[in-house]
């Protein structure tokens, strides 16, 4: 009886791993501003697409004259990034979109007011 009860476990583990898989690989990849990459006035860039939560962004970018910052919504509409916001800086970031709004602007002085900065809404399936 244990044998049985340990093989539908070891089953219902199998099952949930492959869907996990599944559900990563249907995942879409974004190149933020597409051949152009992040850059200036890549604020409407979203515009026309669709998103969901798992999707993933990359950021291409000269590290050397920007970055990339996760800021909330008040950071977004202001360009004033909150204490303790996640600050990527390599040059191709990848980044999970989470569900929900998700916000990224440039934090180099000056990039953000000259339309570095993209907003993302997830859309529920």
């Amino acid at each position: 009886m244990a044998q049985g009860r340990r093989s539908a476990m070891s089953l219902v583990g199998l099952v949930v791993v492959v869907f996990g898989v599944l559900e990563l690989s249907m995942a879409t990849t974004y190149t933020v501003g597409d051949s152009q990459g992040w850059t200036f006035y890549v604020a409407n860039w979203p515009d026309g697409k669709t998103f969901k939560a798992g999707d993933v962004l990359v950021f291409k970018y000269d590290p050397a004259l920007h970055n990339v910052v996760q800021v909330n919504g008040a950071g977004f509409t202001t360009c004033v990034i909150p204490e303790h916001s996640k600050t990527y800086q390599t040059g191709l970031d990848h980044i999970l979109l989470q569900s929900g709004g998700n916000f990224f602007v440039s934090g180099v002085s000056g990039d953000c007011q000259k339309g570095m900065l993209i907003e993302i809404y997830t859309v529920d399936e």
